[in-house]
């Protein structure tokens, strides 16, 4: 009869005592679950008589308010037990601690580059890693026959349609172009960014890579206003004393041109295996900005003038860092970005 259920279970509820908290968590299950024994006791009290009701419907209420209690007040029991054990904790012990994590050494460089050129006045300026043939390519002076238009170096994406071919930049150079079509002279600014070129991934060349770019169009510029910004750099980079040389190279945006190099910062110019023992490293392209590369960006070349300059920044990084591999700047090897720990800031 439900009447013996009720007193069965009455007695159980009464005898049940703990502090365990999983224990209590079975009773709750046990007594008072979707699936528990009030319920199916709720669900045969349906179908007892009209006359049963009248008399077991107050007991049936009391015997879901007895369980109810009981497992409030065990509930209560357990967790003051367990504020009281918590309360024997010495709170003056060191933690458990955390691992700290770092920034990556290229952000690093990135970061000290731009703060170097941001004291002559130069902004950051940042443009698409998708780009059309006009301001990766033709804007900037590059012939129809100029090998880095070929497949072996650039990775195209799509080519001819209205703006010609569209590919991923081979270099961060089509922000100035976009930058001297949006706006008037006077231009100072860097531009930082990812670049892709189709190379064999080595110890020395990878598929992309990272670059900072710098331009200032101005009245009267000249090449003496860029070596003199670049040295400035150089020193404030590696530290003075740092020997610089400029020698005449060719660049389609720019002219006359130059490649500057640096005294290797690891052997100190006595030759290794970085600067191939001749005691200089190669770290950046410049020159004097092409009059046809103004005009095609609507600046007139005849008022103003201005210089332009290239950087990768892995390999600055190389020099600063030691690192001998620029593979391990894009493996994500935790052993290898530990070491920037103490870089965070």
């Amino acid at each position: 009869m439900l009447q013996d259920k009720i007193t069965q279970y009455t007695a159980e509820i009464d005898a049940f005592a703990t502090t365990n908290a999983d224990e209590l968590e079975q009773f709750r299950i046990k007594f008072l679950g979707t699936k528990g024994i009030i319920k199916d006791i709720f669900e045969e009290f349906k179908s007892v008589s009209t006359e049963e009701k009248r008399t077991l419907g107050k007991v049936l209420n009391e015997f879901k308010q007895l369980a109810e209690a009981k497992y409030q007040s065990l509930k209560e029991q357990e967790e003051t037990s367990h504020s009281k054990k918590d309360a024997g904790l010495d709170l003056t012990l060191p933690g458990a601690g955390f691992e700290v994590g770092s920034r990556h050494p290229l952000a690093l460089v990135r970061r000290e580059i731009v703060d170097i050129f941001s004291k002559l006045g130069f902004v950051v300026a940042e443009g698409p890693e998708i780009e059309d043939d006009w301001h990766n390519f033709s804007a900037l002076n590059f012939p129809e026959e100029h090998p880095a238009r070929d497949m072996q170096d650039t990775f195209f994406i799509k080519k001819g349609g209205e703006k010609g071919d569209i590919a991923l930049r081979t270099h961060t150079s089509s922000v100035q172009v976009r930058m001297m079509e949006a706006g008037k002279p006077p231009f100072r600014a860097l531009m930082p960014g990812r670049v892709y070129r189709n190379e064999a991934i080595s110890a020395r060349a990878h598929c992309f890579f990272h670059q900072v770019e710098g331009l200032y169009v101005d009245e009267n510029v000249s090449f003496a206003d860029l070596k003199q910004t670049l040295f400035y750099f150089v020193q404030e980079l590696y530290g003075e004393g740092t020997k610089v040389r400029f020698r005449p190279s060719y660049f389609p945006f720019t002219e006359p041109s130059a490649e500057m190099d640096i005294s290797c910062t690891i052997c100190k110019g006595a030759g290794c295996q970085l600067c191939k023992y001749s005691g200089w490293v190669e770290i950046l392209g410049c020159g004097m900005v092409d009059p046809n590369v103004l005009e095609n960006c609507g600046v007139d070349s005849k008022k103003y003038s201005g210089f332009a300059f290239g950087m990768g920044i892995e390999r600055i990084a190389n020099l600063k860092f030691e690192i001998k591999d620029l593979r391990l700047f894009s493996e994500n090897d935790a052993r290898f970005l530990k070491q920037y720990k103490t870089s965070l800031i």
